[in-house]
């Protein structure tokens, strides 16, 4: 038997999938493996270079095999798709990532280490506990509208409401709907300190990055989007420039051209939403600061806020950051205050 020189891995939860070829393409291997065989059967292989889709656990499974000596590369689902040639399954998946691992020209996802994998889901976490805590003050507000009871948006809105509750004396709300409108009430404080938690759990990981405090530095870019960036990009070395790393996020307008015509339209918004929803309201902070203070010491930023609306602004400096961020990253630098802002 021809030795295995490329596999393509289709993992799942606990049947995987392997397709294995040799130096002349030639297919050697086609099966399927349980969860608990799959480090087993590599350990029996020579180093070879593994394929896997960038997905649920695929960077546990790159560090495992990594650390038995193969090359293992990770590519996203949606550049593997092309290669499937027909019928979408397990068996089809692993031969279309065997297939595309060995492309010149594929791109691929760097693995994040475990503890890169821990600040995200600190990211991830509390930003689960504010799209609840948002939900509960909807429903909060809701029910009590229900009794003709309403208070002005905003945190003191929400605090007016609490008040009404835990006012036994106040008839207009029924005992039963008091009751429920208690225990939603305590749920929001108990979110409201659970997020407060995650904060100071993220600003001390901030303050133990040395990369994350050199992007604080950066006008629009504070500890929550400082360590955002640190945990999603293993390797700022895999975008060949600014641009390549903005389009990423999905900041650069989206392209349909053809013969020879350039035609851009509104921002892709591809890649990670989460980082951008951070790029723009630091964006909007920087213009939020300039108009308050001043933007003389920005000529950019105010020949653009001249002729474009506030958000499209927005989305301008947003892309400036980007590329910043991806040269300080990607170079070891530290912030250089313009000339201009320096003055």
């Amino acid at each position: 038997m021809q030795a295995i020189t490329t596999i393509g891995l289709d993992i799942a939860k606990s049947v995987f999938q392997v397709h294995g070829v040799d130096a002349d393409g030639q297919v050697v291997i086609r099966r399927q493996l349980k969860r608990r065989y799959v480090l087993a059967f590599f350990q029996k292989l020579p180093p070879c270079l593994v394929g896997i889709e960038a997905c649920a656990s695929s960077h546990h499974w790159s560090r495992e095999l990594q650390s038995l000596g193969h090359t293992v590369r990770l590519m996203p689902p949606a550049y593997v798709k092309p290669y499937v040639k027909r019928q979408k399954n397990d068996a089809a998946d692993a031969e279309a990532i065997c297939e595309a691992v060995t492309r010149p020209t594929m791109r691929f996802v760097a693995t994040k280490t475990p503890e890169q994998q821990s600040c995200l889901m600190l990211h991830r976490t509390r930003h689960l506990f504010i799209r609840q805590q948002t939900a509960v003050i909807n429903v909060i507000r809701a029910h009590l509208a229900e009794f003709g009871i309403v208070a002005p948006v905003g945190r003191k809105g929400v605090e007016e409401l609490l008040d009404v509750v835990t006012d036994s004396s106040d008839k207009r709300v029924p005992v039963v709907a008091r009751v429920c409108l208690a225990a939603l009430g305590a749920q929001l404080r108990r979110l409201k300190e659970q997020i407060l938690e995650f904060d100071r759990m993220i600003m001390a990981w901030h303050r133990s990055n040395e990369t994350s405090m050199r992007l604080d530095a950066i006008p629009g870019v504070g500890p929550m989007l400082a360590t955002a960036l640190v945990a999603s990009i293993a390797d700022p070395k895999t975008f060949r420039s600014g641009r390549n790393f903005s389009a990423w996020i999905g900041l650069v307008p989206k392209q349909h051209s053809s013969g020879g015509k350039d035609r851009l339209g509104s921002i892709s918004k591809q890649g990670d939403r989460y980082l951008r929803s951070l790029f723009m309201a630091g964006a909007l902070a920087v213009i939020r600061y300039a108009k308050i203070h001043g933007a003389q010491h920005r000529p950019w930023l105010t020949a653009l806020l001249a002729r474009r609306p506030t958000k499209v602004a927005a989305i301008a400096l947003a892309n400036k950051i980007a590329r910043m961020v991806w040269a300080m990253m990607a170079r070891g630098e530290r912030y250089k205050e313009p000339v201009a802002l320096a003055a």
